[in-house]
């Protein structure tokens, strides 16, 4: 239930006009690294949102909003465990966006965020592991887990009368999370996986992997991998070789850069990416669109959320600070109150000093459950003449 009221959120309206400030927001993403292409979208995408408040000056008395990049590299968790300790002793950021890849987020939070009290809501790390990791109430995603996403796959394959698939997956926590929920998901829809082989990233070679993995068959080769590393170089050995022609991808492997690299070979594989309809996505793609970018970037909405959710939750709490920001986002997130949509940021921060409750919907329809996580829905598509066609959502 919310509990937002009147009196709270005035006392907290009339403490930010006294003490209006540069607010800190870090974007704790990877920069460098096997998702770099998807990143810059990402980042856009929640400055979006934190230029959107700051221009408003309707956060706590004025308060303007200052984003502070910090590289993850998505998969070295000693270089995005040193870069939050960055963020957060010397450019004291007041939270985090971020991280992105699922291992390295879950290094921030358990050896930086936690133990100095800060908040971090992820647009993109979906390993089933962090929903039930510790996190003092500190961790949240707006993008679902993968074990979601295990059964949308299954229900893709199941739909398109695929009978066998082989599976290769980065040898990450986000490859191995994946790939655990698709082989139980498509074996219990009734299918064959035929092996499940890790990769490494940053070989220049994968036609030993490649070879087990034609070895074993399969109707379907899915590629549960990053965009710009090992999932890239295992498609491009498989073609190669001629070892498969038709890829499942999913939403680690959505990119333009993957079309651009690998190119027509890529016409009629499919796969799937978190992605919703609805008058919150058209919005924010307008947003993208005056801003020069396509807003329909994996995980780019999704950050222009977290971003969202952290600022409001500020006003809710009555301070730019993770303390005051964390019991308020789950309530700001969810039903009821008014609904809030992508460019409606400024009338959301004058609702919440108000103290009317607001359903923050944002670009993603966010609902948020259980411990702070994305309930989630997926865009199913297909490439078709070198371009990204939307099937239908799930």
């Amino acid at each position: 239930m919310k509990k937002l009221l009147l009196a709270t959120a005035s006392t907290a309206l009339f403490a930010g006009a006294a003490s209006a400030e540069e607010v800190k927001i870090g974007l704790l993403l990877g920069y460098t690294g096997p998702l770099e292409s998807t990143v810059v979208n990402m980042s856009k995408g929640a400055e979006l949102a934190i230029k959107e408040v700051s221009d408003s000056g309707k956060l706590l008395g004025g308060s303007t909003v200052t984003a502070v990049k910090g590289d993850t590299t998505c998969i070295d968790a000693t270089a995005a465990t040193a870069a939050a300790e960055r963020l957060i002793t010397a450019d004291k950021v007041a939270a985090i966006v971020g991280g992105d890849c699922s291992g390295v987020t879950t290094a921030v939070l358990q050896n930086v965020a936690k133990p100095n009290g800060i908040v971090m809501v992820s647009p993109s790390a979906t390993s089933p592991a962090l929903s039930t990791v510790e996190d003092d109430g500190l961790f949240f995603r707006t993008a679902p887990s993968d074990a979601r996403q295990g059964a949308v796959v299954a229900e893709v394959l199941k739909d398109k009368g695929v009978k066998s698939i082989a599976l290769s997956y980065s040898n990450s926590d986000y490859g191995k999370g994946l790939a655990e929920a698709i082989e139980k998901e498509f074996k219990a829809a009734g299918g064959e996986v035929t092996i499940s082989a890790p990769h490494d990233d940053g070989k220049a070679d994968y036609s030993a992997e490649v070879a087990s993995l034609a070895s074993a068959g399969g109707e379907v080769l899915v590629v549960a991998g990053y965009v710009d590393q090992g999932g890239k170089g295992i498609i491009q050995a498989s073609l190669d070789s001629g070892a498969f022609e038709v890829f499942y991808l999913p939403d680690g492997m959505y990119g333009e850069s993957l079309i651009e690299a690998i190119g027509p070979a890529l016409n009629g594989s499919y796969g799937d990416v978190p992605g919703v309809e609805g008058e919150g996505i058209e919005a924010f793609k307008k947003l993208a669109a005056a801003d020069g970018w396509e807003g329909t970037s994996a995980f780019a909405p999704e950050s222009y959320d977290a971003a969202a959710l952290i600022l409001l939750a500020m006003q809710a709490g009555g301070a730019a600070t993770s303390a005051a920001a964390k019991d308020k986002i789950m309530d700001l997130a969810n039903a009821p109150g008014e609904k809030i949509y992508p460019g409606e940021l400024a009338k959301a921060l004058e609702l919440v000093a108000a103290g009317t409750d607001i359903d923050y919907v944002g670009a993603t329809n966010v609902e948020l459950i259980g411990p702070g996580e994305s309930a989630g829905s997926y865009r199913e598509y297909t490439i078709t003449d070198g371009k990204f066609e939307t099937v239908k959502f799930r």
